[in-house]
């Protein structure tokens, strides 16, 4: 039996359908215009008027959240984290998120992830970040653990995760790291600069196409260097990460770079970690304590330490902050990503892909998620 949802406006994430209808199960089955809408006696039917369907989110930058991280590589607490949880934000893809660390800790994530994987496909993959970045630049990435650039150990850590490494955040101006950009394009990882002091310069001659949460945790631009951020914001190939919570980055600086970029080049993140969702206090971010106050998480030294932002908040914010539309917030939020990492069966919603969709009601809030078909409600534990 088929889910059906009538009369709902559909931002696929390649048009905009005003009274539109879709069909799923696992997939989807079809979607267009009412005027096309032919029922069959085994639907599912349910009326969606006034609701607004958009594609799953995909969260290619998060450490963890709801007293869970990656880091501590328990495939059943990493299972938990996304059933009882991510799922209520949207996000119906995700890749977890490591941080520099010991090279045994980073290797009993890649065990614990690869675990969790393989029982839940909504983990898409693995994003490294680090320890492959700049002590200048570490924000809240302990120091005593960060190295140069290691082709050996990436692949050690690639096959542990199950060949699941999608993403690496890496200083471009240490030394190897011409032939590790190589090595990551040849193994399907796509390389991304970030805690990283590199210049222009430097930049001009790497192989990143990514930047890891475009202003926080890098050489900054300048009128007579533009830095990693000014770089990121100059070449059209390199696509930026935004934690869109209006602390880590304050809102005119987002406009600017939503200004500069355009929708198309892009990526909300949350960069979350183990404090989202839980009250405020203390919580713990590799082994550092972090106080969490006022929707936002500091090291005891003031520095912001990932976020506790949610994913729906984002895409929320994204179109405050920037004064886009759905369709553009569609676009930074689920498209983008798919299209980067090479999720073909995400990101849109068209005949063949999984049925990932998220519903909100006219005032954008949020009422239900759909994950490979499945319905989840809105309700975080």
């Amino acid at each position: 039996m088929s889910t059906v949802l009538r009369h709902a406006t559909i931002y696929t994430g390649l048009e905009k359908i005003e009274d539109g209808y879709i069909r799923f199960g696992k997939t989807i089955e079809a979607v267009g215009p009412m005027s096309e809408y032919k029922a069959q006696g085994d639907d599912d039917v349910h009326f969606a008027g006034e609701q607004i369907i958009v594609p799953g989110f995909i969260d290619v930058h998060t450490h963890g959240g709801y007293s869970f991280d990656a880091m501590d590589g328990n495939p059943d607490e990493i299972n938990e984290m996304v059933n009882d949880a991510v799922l209520n934000e949207g996000v119906t893809s995700f890749f977890c998120t490591t941080m520099t660390q010991s090279n045994e800790n980073i290797e009993k994530a890649m065990r614990g992830v690869a675990k969790a994987a393989e029982e839940n496909p909504v983990i898409q993959g693995v994003h490294l970040e680090g320890p492959f970045i700049s002590t200048k630049y570490k924000g809240a990435q302990p120091e005593e653990y960060i190295k140069d650039p290691d082709t050996e150990l990436l692949g050690k850590w690639n096959e542990l995760s199950g060949n699941r490494v999608k993403l690496i955040t890496i200083a471009p101006e240490h030394d190897g790291a011409d032939a590790f950009e190589a090595y990551c394009l040849d193994h399907g990882i796509v390389p991304s600069v970030g805690h990283s002091d590199a210049t222009r310069a430097q930049l001009l001659n790497s192989k990143v196409t990514h930047t890891t949460h475009l202003y926080n945790a890098q050489r900054e631009f300048k009128h007579r260097e533009p830095g990693v951020t000014g770089h990121a914001m100059l070449e059209d190939n390199i696509m930026c990460e935004l934690i869109c919570d209006g602390f880590h980055i304050v809102p005119d600086m987002l406009k600017l770079a939503y200004e500069v970029k355009g929708p198309e080049r892009i990526d909300l993140v949350t960069d979350s970690m183990r404090a989202k969702g839980i009250a405020e206090g203390e919580s713990e971010l590799g082994g550092q304590k972090v106080y969490v106050k006022d929707k936002q998480a500091r090291l005891a030294d003031g520095t912001l330490a990932g976020s506790v932002l949610a994913f729906d908040d984002a895409f929320r914010n994204s179109m405050k902050f920037f004064g886009c539309g759905i369709s553009e917030a569609v676009q930074m939020s689920s498209v983008n990503q798919a299209r980067e990492f090479g999720l073909d069966s995400k990101g849109t919603l068209e005949v063949g892909k999984d049925a990932d969709l998220n519903i909100f009601d006219a005032n954008m809030d949020k009422l239900a998620t759909f994950s490979y078909g499945r319905k989840f409600s809105n309700e975080r534990k």
